[in-house]
């Protein structure tokens, strides 16, 4: 429960997308003219963290930047919506993971962004029938939480031939033999991992799942939003949005980067599409990718975290910054995880995760049974006569053309070592960044922004 990330907005009483999707940084380029201007130095494809990192590297060692970016707003998988008075949400990237020496902290700092903190040990727990897990129940729970841990941990500590998480758990835990009480709370361990890294426990590596670093330090949520890091990052940048790259090609005399508003040409350029985006094949790449590169973009994996902000009339749940539910063990992955928004803006709101298959599942649902679906979990809870929700914003990742994903996961058939590939520049022109290519810090807003540094230092040495 570390990662909470990342949505698109679609919701009750909701200003047009135009207007959300509109660019918060006030002092961006009036580089909103869409014809392609003569060549400049270095090319950035995407305003997402890890672009706007590089840009603003480069910017600062005196080179030529221009920043093309497919939405209407800077921020790619950060994006603030103001949509409720009083109210701001992230539907994009939520957290700083560990500020202890993480350099978003730093940003933070710079920007005087206001910080919450919030503890995984803050959780109310609640049984499939809506009963608080006590006693021997909550025991039970966090028994079976140790034992799946324990399990992966073992594999992991005795086995070089991958598998996925799901089966070895099950193997080891003997799942044929236990009863339905505890299945269902096997699989909220499952689900909780679903959460962390965004991948099912079906595709998931069980050797390497976990090869990330973590950082020191609380997990901070920021009640103005995660957009004043980008809009700090983005000030003063040249920045074109509203521009869809198609092709990416490259000779012995620079880079030609083909959007559906024109052709640009420079030196270098770094590609910060997301991952799900490459795997899509949607941008093509003009002499073809080597070898490793194309086998690390089809083998790791893309995840999905999908949200439901809920906001309600007046508060009806504990002060807890988590709400952990055990759905029925045929109901799997359902409305599992709450967080308490009350304690970051002081406004009657819930937000519910739903990670992997059952997050790409309500993809096709309506936004009425979206909200449906998750007020009968909480109604379980909390009781038949809690209210109705007076709004809602609700994700669909996955089916973003610029995102086709929330984060990246080691996908069974990967390895680690494919996001160093990923990372690999071709020759001295194309440049790779992007949270999927940061070995240690991958699913991350820091890795991200790390991943825009290093890129930004191999061009300019």
């Amino acid at each position: 429960m570390h990662r909470r990330r990342f949505l698109q907005s679609a919701g009750l009483g909701l200003p047009s997308l135009a207007l959300l999707t509109a660019c918060r940084a006030d002092d961006i380029d009036a580089a909103t003219a869409s014809e392609p201007s003569g060549r400049t130095g270095v090319i950035v494809i995407g305003a997402g963290i890890s672009g706007l990192a590089a840009a603003r590297h480069l910017a600062d060692q005196g080179e030529s930047v221009l920043v093309l970016e497919a939405r209407d707003r800077i921020g790619g998988r950060i994006w603030t919506s103001d949509a409720w008075d009083g109210a701001p949400v992230d539907l994009g990237a939520s957290w700083i993971h560990g500020t202890d020496k993480n350099p978003i902290t730093a940003l933070a700092e710079k920007a005087k962004a206001r910080m919450v903190e919030t503890d995984l040990e803050s959780t109310t727990e609640y049984l499939t029938d809506g009963s608080e897990a006590e006693g021997a129940q909550a025991q039970a729970l966090e028994r079976w939480r140790d034992e799946t841990a324990d399990a992966l941990t073992a594999y992991q500590n005795s086995q070089d031939r991958d598998a996925a998480m799901r089966g070895v758990v099950e193997r080891t835990l003997g799942w044929s033999g236990l009863t339905a009480a505890d299945k269902a709370m096997v699989n909220n361990a499952f689900n909780d991992y679903e959460h962390e890294y965004s991948g099912s426990v079906r595709q998931m590596s069980a050797l390497y799942f976990d090869s990330d670093t973590k950082i020191n330090g609380p997990d901070v949520l920021f009640p103005d939003g995660y957009g004043q890091i980008t809009d700090l990052l983005a000030a003063g940048l040249s920045i074109r949005t509203g521009h869809v790259v198609k092709h990416v090609d490259w000779d012995s005399d620079g880079v030609t980067v083909a959007t559906d508003k024109g052709t640009f040409r420079a030196g270098q350029v770094v590609v910060t599409l997301p991952l799900g985006v490459l795997q899509s094949g949607a941008v093509t790449f003009g002499p073809g990718l080597p070898a490793a590169k194309r086998a690390a973009i089809s083998k790791l994996g893309m995840g999905l975290l999908n949200k439901c902000y809920l906001r309600f009339p007046r508060k009806f749940w504990p002060d807890t910054d988590w709400l952990n539910y055990v759905p029925a063990w045929d109901k799997y992955g359902q409305w599992a995880q709450w967080i308490n928004v009350t304690r970051v803006n002081g406004q009657p709101v819930l937000l519910g995760f739903n990670a992997a298959d059952f997050g790409r599942t309500i993809e096709s649902w309506g936004d009425a049974e979206i909200v449906d679906s998750a007020m009968e979990t909480l109604r379980t809870i909390f009781g038949r006569d809690i209210p109705a929700p007076t709004g809602f914003q609700i994700s669909r990742w996955a089916s973003d053309p610029y995102a086709r994903g929330a984060y990246s996961f080691n996908k069974l058939g990967s390895t680690p070592v494919m996001r160093d590939q990923l990372a690999a520049g071709v020759g001295d022109r194309v440049f790779f960044a992007g949270e999927a290519t940061h070995r240690k810090s991958f699913a991350t807003v820091h890795g991200a922004y790390l991943s825009g540094i290093r890129a930004a230092e191999e061009i300019t040495g």
